[in-house]
């Protein structure tokens, strides 16, 4: 088995469109979903990229994906990555894949002198905690999400 950590490329739009379909169904949200492959594109490859992916393989086949961007700690004073989505097929999940993607993006926070790597997964995806705490990631239980968007930004907005 090989497995193999790679920049996403233009050619991989779709690829990456359909991983974050899939993670759309496993999380139960695929009705949320309106980003079309052209929207992932355009965010991924187009003129000023503001998101990054990276492809999993296993012995040349795509198996999985991390999709994240630079953020910024004014505590710290420093840059960090929000990682967004990492997705594995369930049918190559405990070969490394997920691991490895989280270990590349580790790696690039330590390379950058980045402060962190952060992310957020839903309170009942009990394989997926597991696997970060055996990794070591601390669960923030005092921090509450929260998000803007729809009408309620639009009216902020005006």
């Amino acid at each position: 088995m090989v497995l193999k950590i790679r920049p996403a490329e233009p050619r991989d739009a779709g690829l990456v469109h359909g991983f974050i379909l899939a993670l759309a169904a496993y999380e139960k949200l695929a009705h949320t979903v309106v980003a079309t492959v052209a929207d992932t594109s355009r965010a991924l490859f187009g003129e000023n990229p503001r998101a990054f992916s990276e492809i999993a393989e296993l012995d040349g086949d795509p198996v999985g994906f991390s999709l994240w961007f630079y953020s910024y700690s004014t505590f710290t004073g420093r840059h960090g990555i929000w990682l967004e989505d990492l997705f594995v097929n369930p049918l190559a999940r405990g070969r490394g894949a997920g691991k490895a993607l989280l270990k590349s993006l580790a790696r690039r926070c330590v390379a950058e002198g980045l402060e962190r790597l952060e992310w957020s997964v839903l309170d009942w995806n009990a394989p997926s905690i597991a696997f970060y705490d055996s990794l070591g990631a601390a669960t923030l239980d005092d921090w509450t999400t929260r998000r803007l968007e729809g009408a309620p930004l639009k009216r902020l907005g005006a």
